[in-house]
């Protein structure tokens, strides 16, 4: 095993502008994988919060079977909850909101309707259930916060799906990079692997430096990454919680090692998967 690690790191030192290459590009996407994966992370929770917020009101007509309505919702799969809130229930919460619409109901009488209140599971399905509930009989209008919810769900989305693309190709390339600086530093070493060969060394031995040289590379990516990332991003935590303290900013370690942790494995991975199939298809393609 100390042979095998003093060749590596022989062949790292041989190969430094390729190693440094890889180990760059490396650190690099592993800073944008944490970076997306955290923000993803804070994304859902935003979302979760939203959808705990989030109520899909139907008003009532005053002839409205208020029972059978409420019965009809909870019927629906996308619905999480409903209860039914009277006019004088509004018209309490109403007057908490603004003392003086007592005064204005003793001129007029109670303006408010009876309301159904539902829950969704998904914030996204906040649409589709108001478009179904709209046409139930009885239901005067329906409210969700169009204007609000579908904006922020879209926007929220499409960030997610795009940090999810980009870490892919980052990902991708950094596989090809590895490949490149396995085969590099193989080649260079070609004429000691022919003769490794005809002395009867086995492909195991042959690839063992070069698969220790991908751990390497990936350990220290995993390092350089997370000593960058964990401080950038407490950093930037703090100074979102006190600028914007509405957004719900995953700080707590207990749910951010595991991120972190998940990043530093995929680094080791791909340094040890891409070493390992780049020495395995070089040897194949020497035979």
């Amino acid at each position: 095993m100390i042979y095998h690690l003093r060749q590596a790191l022989l062949a790292m030192r041989g190969n430094f502008t390729a190693t440094l290459a890889t180990l760059v590009t490396m650190t690099l996407t592993l800073l944008m994988l944490g970076f997306v994966l955290l923000l993803t992370l804070n994304v859902n929770r935003t979302l979760r919060q939203l959808e705990s917020q989030v109520e899909v009101a139907a008003f009532l007509t005053p002839q409205a079977d208020t029972a059978g309505l409420l019965s009809q919702v909870r019927g629906l799969p996308q619905v999480r909850e409903a209860r039914l809130v009277s006019s004088a229930q509004v018209l309490n919460e109403m007057s908490q909101i603004s003392p003086y619409t007592r005064d204005a109901v003793g001129l007029v009488g109670n303006p408010f309707p009876d309301t159904l209140r539902m829950k969704v599971s998904r914030v996204e399905d906040s649409r589709a259930v108001a478009a179904v509930v709209a046409n139930l009989s009885g239901v005067d209008d329906v409210e969700y916060g169009a204007g609000y919810v579908d904006p922020t769900v879209k926007t929220l989305t499409a960030v997610r799906g795009t940090g999810y693309a980009l870490v892919g190709l980052l990902l991708l390339g950094t596989l090809f990079n590895i490949l490149n600086a396995v085969r590099v530093a193989m080649y260079a070493r070609r004429d000691e692997i022919s003769v490794m060969r005809l002395l009867g060394a086995t492909r195991a031995f042959i690839r063992m430096p070069h698969v220790i040289e991908g751990l390497i590379v990936g350990v220290l990516a995993a390092a350089l990454a997370l000593a960058l990332l964990t401080p950038a991003y407490l950093g930037l935590a703090g100074r979102v919680r006190e600028l914007a303290p509405v957004f719900p900013v995953v700080t707590d370690l207990g749910t951010l090692l595991p991120v972190l942790g998940g990043v530093a494995a995929l680094g080791i991975l791909i340094g040890f998967l891409g070493s390992l199939f780049a020495s395995r298809r070089y040897l194949r393609e020497l035979e």
